[in-house]
């Protein structure tokens, strides 16, 4: 009787930790997922982009910053790894289109006939929909980082991670010019 309770409680834990494994591996995987959609929605502004050199190539003979600002921000879409979670590159990705946008805007007032452009005013339209896009995709990732974070920190999961799995910690995405700017600063 004593043997079949012991096999028991051992078929229970061992169902029990595959569960909890299983979870580990669920998270992470929708982690990737959504790193992945974030990459893609970046990788999405290419075509955008190069349509926009193009479109200001006519109007940036002396603005040569703006139409090297838009390559490099091409580049550095381009070589934002789907399968690598580097939030470093995102950060880095995220400032130079701001850094473009602000530069856009300076050309728009030297060039007001290219306001009225309608090439530009739809790309422009574009290029503000893919970054609410890769807005939106940043806030799942973070959301999926979180629920997998936790999920390997708590107890008892942290053993079975660091039995089965050995995952570790992912970085969420911050904006390190936003955070600087605003005044609120939560004391954890």
């Amino acid at each position: 009787m004593g043997i079949i309770i012991f096999i028991l409680i051992f078929v229970i834990i061992l169902i029990w930790g595959i569960l909890v494994r299983n979870n580990i591996v669920r998270f992470f995987n929708a982690t990737k997922r959504s790193w992945a959609e974030v990459a893609n929605f970046e990788r999405q502004k290419v075509k955008t982009l190069e349509a926009l050199e193009e479109t200001l190539q006519q109007y940036t003979q002396f603005e040569k910053s703006t139409l090297e600002n838009v390559t490099r921000l091409r580049q550095q879409i381009l070589t934002l790894d789907i399968n690598n979670t580097d939030v470093l590159q995102l950060q880095k990705i995220e400032q130079l289109n701001k850094e473009l946008i602000k530069s856009l805007n300076v050309v728009v007032e030297n060039y007001p006939e290219l306001q009225s452009d309608k090439l530009y005013t739809q790309m422009m339209s574009e290029i503000q929909q893919q970054n609410e896009n890769v807005g939106a995709a940043i806030t799942i990732f973070n959301r999926n980082v979180e629920v997998f974070n936790n999920n390997i920190e708590v107890f008892p999961n942290n053993l079975v991670n660091a039995i089965t799995l050995s995952k570790k910690i992912i970085e969420p995405f911050s904006d390190g010019v936003v955070e600087k700017n605003f005044e609120y600063k939560p004391n954890f």
